[in-house]
């Protein structure tokens, strides 16, 4: 099922702590391989230097949409992962997660924001692009996955 195009006022992003594991491990394990378990998405949450939200649409029904988990070290933050069920990709909720994690980290003092992403992931990469980032390395044969050659990480940073 494709979503019609949303109204960005039923959208919201609202602050995950470790309540919202089981969702955001829901979330992760329909759009990676391998999935992030309960345990330890809850674990990330409840680190101390853990950020983090949800997209939720509002509904009817209320819908858990996306996610993005981020964390501190001194004065850098890293995003550890993102994403949108692909239903609701191409609406700007992508980017609205970045820019919500972007400006929490910065009130939280963080210099700079990084990342990786798949090199084939075009979609991300142009997102990415987008909102500011820039290319700072690559990991060969970083990304594993099943049934297929592995694919390099290009390593995106953004300065605050």
């Amino acid at each position: 099922m494709t979503v019609p195009p949303v109204d960005p006022k039923y959208i919201s992003l609202l602050w995950a702590g470790p309540d919202q594991a089981a969702e955001i491990a829901r979330l992760h394990g329909q759009l990676f391989s391998p999935a992030w378990s309960e345990e330890s998405v809850f674990a990330m949450l409840d680190h101390p230097a853990s950020t983090a939200f949800l997209a939720v649409y509002s509904g009817p029904p209320r819908t858990s949409i996306g996610f993005v988990l981020a964390q501190l070290a001194a004065d850098e933050a890293e995003i550890l992962s993102i994403g949108v069920l692909p239903d609701w990709q191409r609406q700007g909720i992508g980017r609205r997660l970045v820019d919500g994690v972007a400006r929490a980290v910065q009130r939280a003092e963080a210099k700079s924001l990084y990342l990786e992403v798949a090199a084939d992931n075009d979609a991300a990469l142009s997102l990415y692009s987008r909102a500011g980032f820039l290319g700072t390395g690559l990991r060969r044969g970083y990304y594993e996955r099943p049934g297929s050659a592995p694919v390099d990480a290009v390593t995106l940073a953004l300065r605050l």
